[in-house]
C-alpha cells in the first residue's frame, strides 16, 4: 500500500493525521502545500479544497476524523480509540466538539493575528519552503486576505472575540478534564488528547515538535502565545506533546521506511 499525505504545515486538522501516522509508524510520503495555491491540486484529488488529504493507492480521502478512523482500522497499534465503549463514545464526542465547534472558532483568532503580519503568515504556512518562496508568498497574502477572512468566517471584531472565547473554553476544558489522570478520557492517551492538543498547539506552540513556531516570532503572534503561556491548559498541551508526540519536526517526502 502506497500512502501520501497532502497537508498544510501548521494546521490542527493536518497535525492530527500526521501525529497518528508518526505514532503508528506508518510508512508514507508527505507533501506540503501552501494555503491558497493548494486549491487546484487538492480539488483535483477530492473535488473539495480541505486538507489533510490521504491518498491510498490512487484513492484520495479527506476529513481528519475520517482519516483517523481509517488509520486505526488498518494500523491498530498503538490504539488511539479506547476499547471501552463508553470511553470511546466520549473520546469521539470530544473530537467532534473540537473539530466542528471550537477549532474553527479558534482558527479565526489565529488567522486574524497572522494576517496582520503577512511575512510571518508566509513563514508559518511556508515553513520548510525556500526563503524566496516564502517572500513571494508573503507578497500575495495581503491580496488574498479578504478571501481567507471570508472563507473562515472572520467577519469583524465580534468573530475574533468569539475565537478568543473559544480558546479560553478549550484551554479550561483541557486543564479541568485532565486534572485527575493527566488525560481527557480515562487514564490513557487517546484520540481525545490528540485532537485537543493539536488544536491548542496552534497557540501553545510546543518546542521541538512539528507545531513549534517558526523563529523569530512576529510581535502580534508572540503576544497571543505569551497571553496563554502560563495557563494550565498550555502546560497540559506541552506535557502531552513531550510524552506522546515523538516527532520533533515535520518533513517533506518519504518517512523512514516509506522507500524512495
Amino acid at each position: 500500500m502506497t500512502l501520501e499525505l497532502v497537508q498544510f504545515r501548521h494546521s490542527p486538522y493536518n497535525e492530527k493525521v500526521r501525529w497518528a501516522l508518526d505514532l503508528k509508524h506508518v510508512p508514507h510520503v508527505r507533501r506540503r502545500v501552501l494555503p491558497g495555491p493548494h486549491v487546484p491540486a487538492v480539488k483535483k484529488l477530492t473535488g473539495r479544497t480541505g486538507t489533510p488529504v490521504l491518498v491510498s493507492d490512487g484513492q484520495a480521502m479527506d476529513g481528519s476524523a475520517r482519516l483517523l478512523e481509517w488509520l486505526e482500522a488498518r494500523y491498530p497499534s498503538p490504539p488511539l480509540f479506547p476499547a471501552d465503549p463508553a470511553q470511546r463514545t466520549e473520546a469521539m464526542r470530544i473530537q467532534a466538539w473540537f473539530d466542528d465547534d471550537l477549532t474553527p472558532r479558534i482558527r479565526r483568532l489565529v488567522l486574524d493575528t497572522l494576517l496582520r503580519e503577512p511575512d510571518y503568515f508566509a513563514r508559518v504556512f511556508g515553513d520548510g519552503a525556500p526563503r524566496l518562496q516564502q517572500v513571494l508568498y508573503a507578497m500575495i497574502v495581503p491580496l488574498a486576505a479578504p478571501i481567507v477572512r471570508k472563507g473562515n468566517g472572520i467577519t469583524g471584531a465580534a468573530s475574533v472575540a468569539d475565537g478568543t472565547a473559544a480558546l479560553d473554553e478549550a484551554f479550561a476544558f483541557a486543564a479541568e478534564r485532565s486534572a485527575a489522570t493527566g488525560y481527557l478520557v480515562g487514564g490513557a492517551f487517546s484520540i481525545a488528547d490528540l485532537s485537543v492538543a493539536s488544536t491548542l498547539a496552534t497557540v501553545a506552540r510546543p518546542p521541538d515538535s512539528p507545531m513549534a513556531a517558526p523563529q523569530p516570532v512576529a510581535p502580534r503572534y508572540r503576544a497571543l502565545v505569551e497571553r496563554y503561556a502560563s495557563h494550565p491548559g498550555t502546560q497540559w498541551t506541552l506535557r502531552i506533546y513531550a510524552k506522546h508526540r515523538g516527532a520533533r519536526a515535520d518533513f517533506d517526502g518519504p518517512s523512514p521506511g516509506a522507500g524512495a
